[in-house]
């Protein structure tokens, strides 16, 4: 007797970046975007989306083509009236600004300055470490929805009474709720207080500065041409927001992921356990595999043609690099996580790729080596108590609230 033919959905591909199936994790529907309809129109919301592997990334480079001064989310984008009105920060512009706001901010992370960190990291993951219970706790909830946060907050002068408050802001500022585009009421006062907070603490920061983050922005400046650059209170304000939310999420969510995807692939797991020099490579492949950080919001200078379709000028274009990144055009079994696969150039967009590469990325990548190596000591065999996994919806953001896990040996 023959085995019964796989169903197939002959239904039209919707991708809504504002339902469950994205919060859920997309990749059914990534898939089926990239078969069906690479270049996608969703008429709901206004936008488009590209989601292959050799379009996405040249568009990621190409600012003059895709421009990010309108915005880095659909609703800032689409302009509603209830978008949330914030500071001009570095991944809504383009160039010329945007070199020059590079220039001024880059000087907090150079190579030097991260390595100088890493101690302090390493202290911030163990305090946390300390407090768990080996025989079982929650991955995100005990441990990586915390050090983040405590370790951007510290770099940027924030005093420790006052770093869960700027967390739960900056969940509220994210979430969103099924069906809805806009920002809701919580969130929208979360960024309004986020913004007051840092600007009364640049203000802290100029009558007295310390040894923190603010106080070598305000003191940065560069000379061009004759002209000297220095950064506003605004500027500084802008991007210590923009700072506090990038830093503290991309790791919470990666390495959220990360240990729901070795459950999934144990094997890896076990690899990385007899070879921890493997855990640069790691987090490189759970990067491509399911980053925090699913696709970055363009808008189209000018008409451009994908499979005989034409994307207007003007148009949102939505650029999604976590289906991209499973792209089997590209990668070699895409949805299998294997952190020996090979590498190539432009492997990994989850950091951005071109002028509007993550400032932070080198930073995320240490916290997450050294939680992981926390992670492979207190569990180094786990499982995952799928019925209490749950999923975050955010804009943008894939990932877990929690992952809880008990230790098996």
């Amino acid at each position: 007797m023959s085995a019964a033919p796989p169903e197939v959905d002959s239904s039209p591909v919707e991708f809504d970046p504002f339902s469950q199936d994205f919060f859920d994790g997309a990749y059914a529907t990534y898939r089926r975007l990239r078969d069906e309809s690479p270049a996608y129109y969703n008429a709901k919301w206004d936008f488009w989306a590209l989601t292959r592997y050799d379009d996405v990334a040249p568009a990621t480079k190409d600012h003059e083509t895709f421009s990010s001064a309108k915005g880095a989310t659909l609703d800032m984008v689409k302009a509603h009236d209830d978008a949330i009105p914030v500071p001009k920060v570095i991944i809504s512009m383009d160039p010329p600004q945007h070199q020059k706001m590079r220039r001024l901010v880059s000087n907090v992370f150079t190579p030097r300055a991260i390595a100088a960190l890493e101690e302090m990291v390493h202290e911030k993951v163990y305090e946390r470490v300390d407090a768990l219970d080996p025989a079982g706790f929650d991955v995100v909830a005990d441990f990586s929805a915390l050090f983040p946060n405590e370790v951007i907050t510290a770099m940027l002068g924030v005093p420790k009474e006052d770093r869960d408050q700027i967390r739960h802001w900056l969940d509220l500022l994210l979430e969103r709720r099924p069906g809805e585009m806009a920002v809701p009421k919580t969130g929208y006062e979360a960024s309004v207080n986020t913004g007051l907070y840092y600007y009364d603490l640049v203000q802290q920061r100029r009558a007295a500065p310390k040894d923190d983050m603010i106080s070598r922005l305000i003191e940065t400046e560069i000379e061009r041409d004759g002209v000297v650059d220095k950064l506003t209170d605004v500027d500084i304000t802008g991007f210590a927001t923009m700072l506090g939310g990038a830093g503290a999420e991309t790791v919470t969510k990666l390495v959220g992921n990360a240990m729901v995807a070795f459950a999934d692939f144990p094997d890896q797991w076990r690899k990385l356990r007899e070879d921890r020099s493997k855990i640069p490579a790691a987090i490189e492949e759970l990067l491509r595999y399911e980053a925090p950080s699913q696709y970055q919001v363009r808008t189209a200078t000018r008409d451009v043609t994908y499979y005989g379709t034409s994307i207007p000028e003007g148009a949102a274009v939505l650029l999604v690099t976590a289906a991209a990144t499973r792209d089997e055009r590209m990668f070699d079994a895409p949805d299998q996580l294997d952190i020996d696969r090979e590498r190539k150039m432009g492997f990994n967009l989850a950091f951005g790729y071109g002028i509007h590469s993550c400032l932070g990325a080198a930073l995320a990548r240490m916290e997450s080596r050294i939680a992981l190596n926390a992670l492979l000591d207190i569990i180094p065999e786990y499982e995952v108590d799928r019925d209490g996994l749950r999923r975050v919806a955010m804009s943008n953001v894939c990932g877990y609230s929690n992952v809880p896990v008990r230790r098996t040996a």
